[in-house]
Parts: structure tokens; sequence; C-alpha cells
């Protein structure tokens, strides 16, 4: 009976040991957190690697998808990676020029040029902080000494964005004007925006900035009214007090674009005044009547007549002088014209409206009652008098620059503010937070392995003990000792079975002698003591 007891005692004290061992462990197992995501193949073969020789233990999670590390080494392991170039990406950028082998083609130059622009540019790209991954093509033409036939490159865009996130127009023009200023005579016209649902963010942008208002400007409106607003209550809250105020602001603002070319031609002056000459011109004609034939028959008659003269006129009483042997001859038809020319007044103006113009306002003021606390510490509320409205009223448009042309509108109201009472929130109770979850795990746990160690201490340890401490013999006293009573009462049985056997030796001797004979020559025989 001792072996097995044995046995059963060393297989407890084992089982207590790898019991406290085994919880040991689970209570210091390490809290694991992401190293890195969504990593090639070959960088996380390379990363897993890069641990096993570390002696850094680790595990996947999401399929695959993530690299765990305990939480303490996290930093350090990345550190010690980044050392080695770990993990290298799957974009390749310049450090395809620095691995150039020797004999290689123009074109093969070429390409490894155009892959390295391309991945640089996908790496700036995926910087924004909405944008997970991306991939640039670039369509680069071969270069030709003819301008007819020069092509302009072009590029295309594929914007794999964070879940829930998007991009603005803003945004996407700025993507568009980084890759158009990063490739030689590259157009932004040219360069196509594609996000990871196949929806064309460059066309949408630039449709947007021209026929509809964007996000710059609705913001532009926000903080206009948001202004007004603040200088009305501003203006206000020393009359009416703090939180006794209430103004609301529409804007309604002009973007339109207008450029106006106007000419403008003004009648001429008809009142005397300077007036500018272009230019004139005067034309005077006279014609006379034929010469009278006359005078004596003879040769001074028959003489050739004299060359044409202009008329001269004379003065009054003043003789005329007459042809020879004729009377004196007097035009017969004069004519005068005269031509003046007037510069005309002409004007030219070039008129561009300015954009963002405040075409109209309106305005709405509600102001609380006045709170009036009396001796007895008792609060009434009663309206302002019709003085402290119209003045409130002028305060608000001189704040405003109230404008009747433009068609400003002011409502001012004196009304009670309705109390709103403070949401009581319940307190949580203490099983209901987070950190009591937390903390009931952690003592659920130790609770659970000190519970299995006192079972296996009081339950088996304790039971087989006590079975070998039953069967070993009582040991001899010493002299002088003085016996309990359960040994005495042990001792007693002992002898009392000692005197039985006696007994039944000697029955069995006197009624088979020869068995107890053969016995005895036994033991002489085999030296048995």
């Amino acid at each position: 009976m001792q072996n097995p007891q044995k046995l059963g005692l060393m297989l407890a004290i084992a089982a207590i040991i790898a019991l406290v061992a085994g919880a040991w462990m689970w209570s210091q197992s390490p809290d694991y957190r992401v190293l890195y995501t969504n990593v090639s193949d070959r960088d996380g073969g390379a990363i897993i690697s890069a641990l096993q020789q570390m002696n850094v233990p680790y595990k996947f999670a999401e399929g695959g998808g993530a690299i765990l590390v305990p939480g303490t080494h996290v930093h350090e392991v990345r550190l010690r990676l980044a050392s080695q170039g770990l993990p290298k990406g799957s974009l390749a950028g310049f450090e395809l020029m620095e691995n150039q082998k020797l004999g290689s083609s123009q074109f093969l130059e070429q390409v490894n040029y155009q892959r390295a622009l391309e991945g640089e540019l996908a790496r700036s790209i995926q910087s924004l902080s909405a944008v997970q991954n991306a991939r640039v093509h670039l369509a680069m033409a071969k270069p030709s000494v003819f301008v007819r036939e020069k092509q302009k490159p072009s590029a295309s865009v594929l914007l794999n964005l964070f879940p829930g996130r998007t991009l603005d127009p803003a945004q996407v023009s700025a993507i568009v004007h980084l890759i158009s200023s990063s490739v030689p005579d590259l157009p932004v016209k040219n360069v196509t925006v594609v996000d990871q649902g196949g929806t064309l963010l460059s066309s949408t942008g630039n449709a947007a900035s021209n026929s509809q208002l964007d996000a710059s400007q609705l913001k532009y409106v926000q903080e206009i009214e948001h202004s007004y607003v603040k200088r009305i209550e501003a203006i206000l809250t020393p009359i009416t007090g703090v939180n006794n105020v209430r103004a609301q602001v529409t804007a309604d603002v002009d973007f339109s674009q207008i450029e106006r070319a106007e000419e403008i031609y003004k009648p001429n002056q008809t009142a005397p005044g300077p007036t500018a000459i272009r230019s004139q011109q005067s034309t005077e004609s006279a014609t006379g009547g034929p010469q009278a034939s006359g005078g004596v028959p003879g040769a001074l008659s028959n003489q050739p007549p004299a060359p044409a003269s202009a008329p001269i006129a004379a003065a009054p009483g003043t003789a005329v002088n007459t042809p020879p042997g004729g009377a004196a001859v007097s035009p017969s038809n004069t004519r005068k014209e005269s031509t003046v020319n007037y510069e005309v007044d002409k004007t030219i103006r070039h008129v561009r409206q300015p954009i963002g113009g405040i075409k109209r306002l309106s305005v709405a003021v509600v102001v609380n009652y006045r709170k009036d606390v009396d001796s007895a510490g008792k609060v009434s509320r009663t309206p302002l008098a019709a003085e402290e409205i119209t003045k409130i009223n002028d305060l608000v448009k001189e704040t405003m620059g109230y404008n009747k042309d433009r068609g400003d509108t002011l409502n001012v109201a004196n009304s009670p503010f309705s109390t709103v009472e403070r949401e009581v929130i319940p307190e949580v109770p203490l099983w209901k937070q987070p950190a009591t979850f937390v903390l009931v795990k952690e003592v659920g746990k130790h609770l659970l392995i000190a519970a299995a160690v006192l079972y296996l201490v009081l339950g088996v340890l304790r039971p087989l003990l006590k079975n070998l401490a039953e069967a070993r013999p009582a040991p001899a006293l010493p002299e002088g000792a003085v016996e309990g009573e359960a040994t005495v009462a042990a001792r007693r049985q002992s002898i009392a079975g000692y005197e039985q056997n006696l007994q039944m030796a000697k029955q069995l001797a006197n009624q088979e002698p020869k068995i107890v004979a053969n016995v005895v020559k036994e033991w002489v025989s085999g030296d048995e003591r």
C-alpha cells in the first residue's frame, strides 16, 4: 500500500507545480500589439525572418493582414527593422536608378526612370491623410524635333481612400497640380484622378468650381454670418447681460463674375461753349456776265480783250474802272461753301465687379426679459421698455451697416427665454463600468488559480499525507517519556493482536506438530531470523 500512496503523492505534487507554473505563465502572457498592417507577401516574409533572428515572438491577425508582437517590443522592433530597410514597400522610387546594370540600353533606362517617377509621385500622394494607397500611371510620348508631331504627356491616378474618408474638390485640384508640376510639359487638363469606386474626381472638381458653390464659398458665407452675429451679441451683451441675447444673420452674397465693357457717345453741345474742331473747309466762287460790245469803230475797237481779273468792290462814292470803250461790268452769281467737323465725345469703360459682395442682410435678434430680484430674493422677469427696444434696434442697425436701398431687414423681439433644465445623467453603477470588468477579470483569474491550488493541496495532497502517516509504525518512545491516550490505545491494540497471534500459534503447534516442525526446519535451514 505504500508504493501507490507514494506515487499518488508524487503526482499530486507534480500537478500542483504544473498548475502554479501555468498560472504564472498565463498571468504573464504578453499583450500583443500591431507591428505592421497591409504588408506585401515579400515584405512579410522578410519581416518574419528578421523577427525569428531577433527571437521576438509574433503572431498573425486579420487573416494574415497584420503582424502582431508583444506591446513592450513594438517600438524597438520597428526601429531595428527600419535599420535593415524593412518594410521596403511595393512602391519603388528613385532607388531603382542606383542599381543600373552595366550595358543597359537607353530604352531600359527610360523605363526605369518612368517607374521611379511614378513611385515617387505615389509616395507623395499617399502622405495625404485620407489616402491609403495610390497608383500613378504616366504616358510619356517619345520626344520629337518637329513641333507638329510633339505630344503632351498625360497621367492617371488611382486613389484608394480610407473607409469613410472623401476628398473635396480643393484636395483633388491639389493632387492634379502636384502631378502636373512634377512632370515636364504635363498640362493640368491631361491629369485624371479616379477613386477605388471608379468615380472620376478630377472633372467633378473642375465642374464644381465653375458651375456651383464650392466649399470655400460656403465657408466664406458662414464666416460673414458668424462675424455679424458676434458683433451684434458683443455690443448688446453689456446692456442685456450674459446669455440674454440671441442673434441670427442671413447673408445673401453675390459670387457672380461680371466683366462689362461700355462705349458711350455724348450728343454735341448746343449751348455756347468751347468745342473741339477736327477740320474746317471753306469754298467761295463768283461768276460774271458777258462783256458788252461798244466803242469807236476802228483799230482800237478790234484789239483782243484784256486778261480776266477778279472784280474789286469799290467803296461808296468811288469810281469804278471801266474797260476802255465800255461800261462797268458786275458779277452775276456768287457762291460760298463752308464745312466744319467737330470732335464727337466718346467714353470707353471696362468694369469688373468684385466677387463676394453682400447683396442683402437679414438679421433677427431676440432679447430676454429683464431679471429683477427683490429684497426677499424672489426672481421676476419684466419686459423691456419701448425706449430700450428702440435703442437696441438702432445699435443693431449701426453694427450691421443697415442699408434700406439694398433691401436689408431687421427684426428685434423681446421675449422671455425658456429655462432648459440640465439633464441629469444617471451615474453608471460600479458594476457596469469598464474598469470594473477589467478588475473582476483579473481578480477572477487569480482566484481561479488559487482555488485550483487549494483544491489540490486540501483535497489530494493532504489525504495522501494523512494515509502515509497512519500507515507508518509508531516510533519507540524514549525512556521516561509519557505516552498519550491515543498512543496507549494503539499500543494496547498492537499487544492484543500479538497475544492473539501467539495463542493461535500455540494451538496450531498442539494440533499439527509436524507442520510446525517443518516450518521451524525451513527457518533454520534458510538462515531466517
